[in-house]
């Protein structure tokens, strides 16, 4: 199993406010989409689309519940 370091990005919605939420957390995996899957379990279908950088590290995009999450992970 690989160990990513994770960053959790959170688009924030609500009017007049420009911050985004973002959590830091180690994440150990064969398959990051899965562990993406697994944090979102609770949404129903949500829509993954991931974007591989340089082979240690890659991004994926949640959009659920008319939300967009951006997950990065960064092989350590």
């Amino acid at each position: 199993m690989a160990l990513y370091e994770v960053v959790r990005e959170i688009e924030n919605s609500c009017s007049r406010n420009q911050m985004r939420d973002v959590f830091f957390d180690e994440i150990e995996t064969d398959d990051p989409l899965e562990a993406v899957r697994s944090l979102l379990k609770d949404e129903t279908d949500p829509v993954l689309t991931v974007q591989e950088h340089d082979g240690e590290s890659l991004t994926v995009y949640a959009e659920a519940s008319g939300m967009t999450q951006r997950f990065l992970f960064t092989r350590i």
